[in-house]
């Protein structure tokens, strides 16, 4: 009989009457909320044409008792789910395992969760949902696969010393991240090399770019690159000839106007010297001054 009554609640449920939106629920811990958990109460609310989705959270002491710490407090976990454009009512302090007495006060029809069972960690059963799939309320919706609280935290856990030193980098103290003094000292030695052996990788990454692009060049140009070069060396050597053509006539020109005024200026002492003899040698000495005039 209990049954028969079961089943007709069900199927006035899933009609989805307009008068009455069907009233799901769903629950969980949600730290660290993200899109799989978004997805989840996205198939919740999806589940009749009419739904009412109301989301329970527990609070942080009986998710601490039951499960571990969370990275959320349990006000941050509840205004998570409040801005889930999903959810349409959010249910603080939800107990870990659902009673009748809790589906009578919030008049719930049905509660979706995906299948796997979840051990009771209470000891009030095998599973936590146990009675709600035995009384035929429960729905099942999908998990998303590749992304969970717990594979977020393993992804902090193995960058750990990346995450620490993008918080120093920002300001942050070690004493703020519960650093050692020797530890920080460390991975910013560690940091400094990383970054080293990068930009090293970075410029020998262009290097060889450039390298290959010059060969790719001469490969296609190549007759016109010896042409070209044959040019530009007999340029320069025609250029360099004549620089040392003329050079060489500067300097001849230069010594030989060197050689005439030294000439010169001897045959002027002479004739001065036989004309006016050694009485006159003051005289001459102030003529031979003047022949400066003459030197280069």
């Amino acid at each position: 009989m209990e049954d028969e009554i079961i089943i007709e609640e069900c199927e006035v449920a899933e009609k989805g009457c307009k008068e009455k939106p069907v009233r799901v629920y769903a629950d969980g811990i949600y730290d660290l909320f993200h899109f799989g958990h978004a997805r989840s109460l996205e198939q919740a609310k999806k589940l009749f044409p009419n739904t009412y989705l109301l989301v329970g959270c527990c609070n942080d002491e009986i998710t601490y008792k039951y499960k571990g710490k969370t990275v959320m407090n349990e006000k941050e976990r509840y205004e998570s789910l409040r801005h889930c454009r999903w959810v349409d009512e959010v249910i603080p302090d939800a107990p870990w395992v659902i009673t009748q007495e809790f589906i009578d006060k919030h008049q719930i029809d049905y509660v979706a969760h995906d299948s796997l069972p979840y051990a009771d960690a209470s000891g009030a059963g095998k599973d936590v949902y146990e009675y709600v799939k035995y009384v035929g309320k429960f729905k099942e919706t999908k998990r998303t696969e590749g992304i969970s609280t717990s594979d977020m935290l393993m992804r902090i856990i193995r960058d750990y010393n990346q995450y620490v030193m993008r918080n120093l980098d920002r300001g942050y103290t070690r004493k703020d991240l519960g650093v050692s003094y020797v530890k920080e000292k460390r991975l910013r030695m560690n940091m400094g090399f990383k970054k080293l052996r990068e930009r090293v990788k970075k410029h020998q990454e262009k290097v060889g770019m450039k390298i290959q692009t010059v060969a790719k060049t001469a490969g296609m140009h190549r007759d016109e690159w010896v042409e070209n070069a044959d040019r530009f060396v007999a340029g320069f050597l025609e250029m360099f000839e004549e620089s040392c053509h003329k050079m060489g006539t500067a300097i001849r020109d230069r010594i030989q106007e060197r050689l005439r005024t030294q000439q010169l200026k001897a045959l002027l002492y002479y004739e001065w010297e036989d004309d006016n003899g050694d009485d006159e040698d003051d005289e001459l000495y102030a003529d031979d001054q003047s022949l400066g005039y003459y030197s280069y």
